[in-house]
């Protein structure tokens, strides 16, 4: 049995008639940038959200960006980031000229640890930005009143959380704004880049508007100092497309995690292997099913060598990362994500995979575990 860890065909052969109709109404209509389309897309993901605006962006790293130049943040300024996570959120604050500021996991979710948040503030920090990873958020209460205390804004990277919910909520509409990606493999993806942000802030809204289109709100009367982020007609008639499909779709990923956690359990009661752990507040949307083993890389070509694929998010740390070079971080800075580096493996889940996939990934798991 082949088992990729993504298949993005499926999902396309689903929805081919409504692919299909959304490019041709923007073919037919003649208006590819900041028309309809776009308007519709960011009022049906406001709503789907619960906020009051969304703004679609070219990618999910400028929609971080976009968010710090508008709040002023700049050189000087330090934003409190995860040091486990992709670097794509380091570098949107270091295109602003500011300073990231790792803070470790919680060593159970992955995600930015409130507990440790505190005393990595000072007199220099602006935003906290916290990842919600996996499709998991982060502990947003916690963070948001650590945050009100010391009048600090909050920005979400929701680039893997489309759906998830925390105490209720929407990722999406847990802090002050949030940057979203749909690239392509994310549980809401566009068939290219793609990304927005979402806020009820209705100042920052029309900023960010401005900023993505040069810096104009006039053609030609530039200003600020803004950038060429736009996401275009004919992404946001293919995310239109499939947004009333993401419930069902994200739906369809649980029962999968329920397979993986139920027969990889006595594995894990083993010490063979850490699960995710999912806390009583949290309603993941399980964009990657994540395990630890310090027998990772044999693991994973194990299961390759009987055709399941699988991904690491991540094995570079971005305090480790060539581009952080001069930054001057070191290896033993940041014990969690280093280990988490060396040990996470993720496993195939989506929509499109079967229960029969799962029960043969967990299969070839244990009989690794067997030799």
């Amino acid at each position: 049995m082949k088992v990729p860890i993504l298949d993005l065909k499926p999902a396309a052969d689903e929805l081919r008639p409504a692919l299909d109709a959304a490019y041709r109404r923007v073919m037919d209509s003649g208006w590819l940038l900041l028309g309809h389309e776009l308007e519709s897309f960011e009022a049906e993901y406001a709503a789907s959200v619960g906020v009051a605006h969304c703004i679609g962006v070219a990618n999910g790293l400028e929609a971080l960006q976009l968010v710090l130049m508008a709040r002023g943040v700049g050189p000087g300024d330090e934003v409190i980031v995860p040091s486990h996570g992709y670097i794509a959120t380091w570098l949107a604050v270091t295109h602003v000229g500011a300073r990231p500021v790792p803070c470790e996991p919680d060593p159970l979710t992955y995600n930015l640890d409130p507990a440790r948040l505190a005393a990595l503030i000072t007199p220099r920090t602006k935003v906290i930005l916290p990842i919600h990873l996996y499709g998991q958020t982060a502990e947003m209460p916690a963070i948001n009143a650590l945050a009100a205390h010391h009048g600090l804004f909050v920005l979400e990277d929701a680039a893997q959380s489309h759906g998830a919910r925390c105490h209720g909520r929407a990722s999406g509409a847990l802090g002050h704004a949030a940057g979203i990606s749909f690239y392509p493999s994310k549980n809401l993806g566009a068939l290219a880049d793609a990304g927005a942000v979402t806020t009820d802030d209705a100042t920052l809204a029309d900023q960010l508007r401005h900023l993505r289109n040069y810096g104009s709100k006039v053609r030609y009367h530039n200003e600020v100092l803004g950038l060429n982020s736009r996401l275009s007609e004919l992404q946001a008639a293919f995310l239109r497309a499939q947004l009333p499909h993401l419930a069902a779709w994200n739906a369809r990923r649980t029962p999968l995690a329920a397979r993986y956690l139920a027969q990889l359990a006595p594995l894990a009661a083993a010490g063979h292997l850490t699960l995710p752990h999912v806390p009583a507040w949290a309603d993941p949307v399980w964009h990657l099913f994540v395990i630890r083993t310090a027998r990772r890389d044999a693991l994973q070509a194990h299961l390759a060598a009987h055709g399941v694929g699988t991904g690491i998010h991540y094995p570079i740390p971005p305090h480790l990362s060539p581009a952080y070079r001069g930054a001057g971080w070191q290896r033993g800075d940041f014990p969690l994500a280093e280990k988490f580096a060396d040990e996470v493996l993720s496993l195939p889940i989506g929509p499109h995979h079967t229960a029969a996939q799962i029960d043969f990934v967990c299969a070839t798991v244990s009989d690794f575990f067997k030799k």
